[in-house]
């Protein structure tokens, strides 16, 4: 059994190198201006729901009063997060004697070995929403298949698999298509048992109590974000960047995922006798690829879930189908071969495709890395303003050198998706009386940024990531045009370039 665990081992190396995944790194950088008292959607505008920023609350809290970084206190909290999910799994996969169906030792052994790989199996995007949500929901899927068979589950273990599984579901209002999907087939197979009793079932009615409790709390505690940023994200990142939804699958990681996730679905029909675990997590997998086609961008993390289920899918199947097929003393002996050739199998599957560990092997010779190296040397500490359209790169260097932005926008999204079209014959610049409303709250707040928040360093990102339409897009020439930007932007003086990042430093007079 050590040889089938060598796979999670080496992920878990992965997970502790540098760096952390720049979107958990951005996210965490906001939490920590919330716990400084920056008000979410006030001071802070962002896209995503409070649930992810308050959920990353108590790994600011724990460097605040240890000697551990945020970044380490993070990563702390989320293998804590991930153990807990591995306990409650083994709780639910044990059955009373008298249970129709019990673990086989080819089972038990490939569950053994394979849950934690799962888990820690996303590499660089340890601790993405889509990676909390699909380690949240493994408890759940190991409970709906003792649900569907009839076992009875005791109330101090129910609860709390519910309780997880419904605050990972509610990170992203679409990932409620994976339970809608996995509560129909859960119904598929009660209701002709049962008949209208499989409704009193207790564990959808808690997902959905957890779901109206939380979406009630949104306008109380945060009225701001159905106010003010659900409008930017509906007129403008809604649309920005990506395509269709068929368009997306036809890319060549999504594309891989909907093949992986159809074949799941498929083998889990013909074997019915294996269980229901099968049958669910093709369900669940079928919910993943919804919601990652859903988000039309088709970027690797959205596809972390299809990944984490289809591997417990595919590793259900075998080990019972062994369990099933050989005699009980051929099937033990085996148990510890067929764990370690399946935690190797998918191991060997993710990094075909994944980052990890080839962006913790580059780091330090990488943009980000360096931006990282040149931010604790000039500026640890120091407030910090950054144009840039990249989240990558930025993050997590400026949690690294513990630097303080001063600007309310994670990155310069919302002037992208202002200027993401060609106008023919509008001027590269629009003047700010005929600016829309998103753009000249860019347009204002960057030069109120930086006039009233004094940074001591500027990075400027060359690149735009908006279409060279009728010329280049400067930023430093863009923002120029405001006589605030300008006249603050006097006292900064060129201090190098990484990268495509311009450094600036600021010169008092």
């Amino acid at each position: 059994m050590v040889l089938a665990l060598l796979p999670a081992l080496a992920f878990l190396g992965t997970v502790l190198a540098p760096p952390l995944n720049h979107d958990v790194a951005a996210v965490l950088d906001f939490t920590a201006r919330m716990f400084g008292r920056e008000r979410l959607y006030g001071d802070l505008i962002d896209v995503n729901p409070p649930l992810i920023f308050l959920l990353n609350l108590p790994a600011v809290w724990l460097a605040q009063w240890t000697p551990l970084t945020a970044p380490q206190a993070l990563r702390l909290l989320l293998l804590a997060f991930c153990a807990i999910v591995w306990g409650l799994c083994a709780m639910l996969r044990a059955r009373p004697q008298a249970a129709a169906r019990r673990e086989g030792p080819a089972e038990r052994a490939v569950l053994a070995a394979l849950l934690p790989l799962l888990m820690l199996g996303a590499g660089y995007d340890f601790g993405q929403r889509e990676q909390i949500m699909a380690a949240a929901a493994l408890p759940y899927l190991f409970l709906a298949e003792r649900r569907m068979a009839g076992v009875a589950t005791h109330p101090a273990l129910l609860v709390p698999v519910a309780l997880v599984a419904a605050l990972g579901f509610a990170l992203k209002p679409h990932f409620l298509a994976v339970p809608a999907l996995v509560e129909a087939l859960v119904l598929l197979v009660l209701l002709p048992q049962r008949g209208a009793a499989a409704l009193r079932d207790p564990v959808p009615w808690l997902l959905a109590a957890v779901w109206v409790l939380y979406l009630a709390a949104i306008p109380l505690f945060f009225p701001a974000y159905f106010g003010r940023v659900l409008p930017l994200v509906w007129d403008w990142y809604v649309g920005l960047g990506g395509g269709d939804w068929w368009e997306v699958m036809l890319t060549a990681t999504t594309g891989s995922a909907t093949v992986f996730a159809l074949g799941l679905v498929a083998l889990a029909a013909l074997a019915p006798r294996l269980g229901g675990l099968p049958r669910l997590a093709a369900a669940a997998t079928l919910g993943g690829l919804a919601a990652a086609l859903v988000q039309h961008k088709g970027w690797s993390y959205h596809l972390v879930p299809v990944w984490t289920w289809g591997g417990l899918g595919c590793g259900a199947l075998l080990a019972r189908g062994a369990d099933r097929a050989l005699p009980a003393a051929t099937a033990h002996r085996a148990a510890p071969l067929l764990a370690a050739g399946i935690s190797l199998a998918f191991a060997l599957f993710t990094l075909r495709g994944g980052d990890a560990p080839w962006t913790e092997f580059d780091y330090a010779e990488s943009r980000g890395g360096k931006l990282a190296a040149w931010l604790e040397h000039e500026a640890r500490g120091e407030r910090l303003l950054v144009l840039s359209p990249d989240i990558p790169g930025v993050y997590p260097a400026v949690n690294y050198a513990d630097a303080k932005l001063v600007l309310p926008f994670m990155s310069t999204w919302l002037l992208q998706a202002t200027y993401q079209h060609c106008e023919p014959g509008a001027p590269r610049y629009r003047e700010p009386w005929a600016m829309s409303r998103a753009e000249f709250l860019v347009y204002r707040t960057v030069a109120e940024s930086l006039a009233q928040g004094r940074p001591a360093v500027v990075m400027v990102s060359r690149w735009s990531g908006i279409p060279p339409c009728n010329g280049e897009f400067d930023m430093l020439a863009y923002f120029s045009r405001n006589p605030l930007f300008a006249e603050a932007w006097r006292h900064y003086r060129p201090a190098g370039e990484i990268d495509g990042y311009m450094l600036f430093k600021r010169e008092e007079e």
